[in-house]
């Protein structure tokens, strides 16, 4: 499903690349170019390149179903597993690797089951077939209904929360997208105008959401010196609908140009609860869009700052969380 956009934002306006820092979030996607999941033509298990359709639930689990016409009505035992292995990690000398058995369902197909309960680390997994002693295949996407990861809300628990985003890469192979986060704050409307950005966001996986947000801050930290931190003050969201969990914050682009002094400039945004200990990034991974960067576009807005004309706006990282870039503003063109 594609998300609605803005009719403001400019569609296919695409970020410069993403700055890099001591503060990037682990396992940050190699390709974050990569689109989201498409339809492919199912093709039999074996031949080069089997597919399966994965069916999403709300609490996070998926269903894999892979055509193997002749196998899975064969008598005798046999042995057949869906492989899913996450990406980057052989690089970084590990060797990360889950197995789902494959199960026939009756109908000459294989189904593999990943619940909700099995943990699933942040990054993004590459999807395997493994039948018998042969080495596995990769897998392409069939048929997705992921209908159920549209507007999910996750009820009430102090569990992690785990969200899993089937998709197709940019090579046409089935791969996962995983978060792993609690507590969590999810990014709903972004505002903008000529001064700065209002967000409206969720808290989940806090034990008491009210106490939590209560006297709460937003932390915009900045990616090239996390020491420099810029604070701005939660307040209980008064829109109609909105409960204890619901929460809204100013971010004025003014402050975060301060002390800007040319290039590009990212700050990562944070939720910090009263308490003080508990953080939550603030990101948006509760639909069924593996990858924003280049869907969900808002425009720059120009911001008076000291050292030299400037601009700035709000972006989806590489691994959906929400920052703000500023950076020098092009000539205006006459």
């Amino acid at each position: 499903m594609t998300p609605p956009i803005d009719p403001a934002v400019p569609h296919g306006h695409t970020s410069p690349d993403e700055p890099t820092g001591p503060s990037a979030t682990p396992h940050a996607a190699s390709t974050p170019e990569e689109p989201t999941i498409v339809s492919a033509p199912p093709q039999p298990f074996g031949v080069e390149d089997p597919s399966a359709d994965c069916i999403a639930d709300s609490a996070g689990g998926l269903t894999f179903d892979l055509d193997a016409p002749g196998l899975a009505d064969a008598p005798g035992d046999w042995s057949a597993a869906l492989v899913l292995r996450r990406r980057g990690a052989e690089e970084a000398g590990e060797h990360e690797e889950i197995r789902l058995p494959l199960a026939p369902d009756g109908d000459g197909r294989l189904r593999a089951v990943l619940p909700s309960t099995v943990a699933l680390p942040e990054g993004r997994w590459d999807v395997y077939a493994a039948c018998a002693d042969a080495e596995p295949r990769r897998l392409v996407p069939g048929l997705a209904d992921l209908r159920s990861l549209v507007d999910r809300r996750p009820g009430p628990s102090t569990s992690p929360l785990a969200v899993r985003i089937p998709y197709a890469t940019k090579h046409g192979n089935l791969s996962l997208r995983s978060w792993l986060r609690g507590p969590h704050a999810e990014a709903g409307d972004l505002v903008l105008d000529a001064t700065g950005l209002t967000l409206h966001g969720r808290l989940y996986r806090a034990a008491d959401p009210a106490a939590w947000l209560a006297g709460a801050v937003v932390e915009a930290r900045l990616r090239r010196d996390p020491e420099r931190v810029r604070t701005f003050p939660v307040a209980p969201a008064k829109e109609e609908g909105a409960d204890d969990q619901d929460f809204t914050c100013a971010l004025p682009f003014a402050a975060l140009a301060e002390e800007w002094q040319g290039g590009p400039d990212v700050w990562d945004l944070w939720v910090r609860g009263a308490e003080g200990a508990e953080t939550a990034r603030v990101a948006r991974i509760l639909d069924d869009v593996a990858d924003k960067k280049q869907i969900f576009v808002y425009p720059a807005q120009t911001v008076d700052a000291a050292y030299a004309p400037a601009q700035a706006g709000p972006y989806y990282t590489a691994d959906n969380d929400l920052a703000i870039r500023v950076d020098e503003r092009p000539p205006t063109v006459r």
